[in-house]
């Protein structure tokens, strides 16, 4: 039997997010970017940054606006990704851009298709800590108004994205059977990915908004159950470049909207 997490949401950590450390404010808006090849996109495409350790990632800061926007990454797994969230929310975050890959589990998303997701069902264990999920489906959602801008920054652009779409976040890659994929999509998920359920519950235990972007890197959506893996082809990498160009216009209105 395992602690009812459920049981002590309301009661202070004993560890802060900083410990005792004091720490320069990283801008009131935030993008967290999942993936190091978008990160390397990021740090050669738009500006120049100033760069250091943030544990195990790293925490870009605009040179000629460093009041304004961070961008923190690469990271994977949903107890890290909370890690890293929780540490810009201590050091100033008021808002954040969630920016990844996702497999794609229908047949209508290809390698290279843009995501939107309003909900991510939690197949993690990180999640628990910060929201009761004892309901038959536990699920988050993502900050509805900080998504809506999301999709208008999109259309903006002529982008083509699926829109509202229920994701599942799993914590092993490597155990994506066959029962679990159909499972997810019976229950509407069009996508699998490791960390959004427990970014959505974190934020929304700080009453931080928060909305993700994700890019289709891969299929299991096969009909003979094989998986199709995206990563190299030329429409993955050019959506990619598309969707940091996208999160980081918009996290910079964020920015500058405060």
């Amino acid at each position: 039997m395992s602690y009812p997490t459920w049981s002590d949401l309301n009661s202070p950590s004993i560890v802060p997010p900083l410990g005792k450390r004091k720490a320069k404010s990283v801008g009131p808006a935030a993008l967290m970017v999942s993936a190091d090849p978008d990160m390397a996109l990021i740090r050669q495409g738009f500006g120049t940054w100033q760069s250091r350790a943030f544990f195990n990632s790293r925490l870009l800061i605009k040179e000629d606006d460093p009041l304004g926007i961070s961008v923190t990454g690469p990271y994977i797994g949903a107890p890290y990704g909370v890690m890293l969230l929780e540490s810009l929310i201590a050091k100033g975050a008021r808002t954040v851009i969630v920016l990844g890959w996702c497999g794609g589990l229908s047949p209508d998303l290809a390698p290279g298709d843009l995501v939107v997701v309003k909900t991510a069902l939690a197949d993690e264990g990180t999640s628990r800590h910060y929201i009761d999920l004892r309901g038959e489906l536990p699920a988050v959602n993502a900050d509805t108004h900080l998504t809506a801008k999301l999709m208008d920054a999109l259309a903006a652009v002529g982008a083509n994205v699926h829109i509202d779409a229920t994701i599942w976040t799993t914590d092993a890659i490597y155990r994506e059977t066959p029962e679990k994929v159909a499972w997810y999509k019976e229950k509407g998920a069009c996508a699998v990915e490791m960390e959004c359920s427990a970014l959505f519950a974190a934020a929304a235990f700080r009453t931080i908004p928060i909305a993700a972007l994700l890019v289709v890197s891969d299929s299991l959506a096969g009909a003979d159950g094989t998986w199709d893996p995206g990563f190299y082809k030329k429409r993955f990498k050019t959506m990619r470049k598309q969707a940091c160009g996208i999160a980081m216009a918009l996290t910079g209105e964020l920015a500058h909207g405060f």
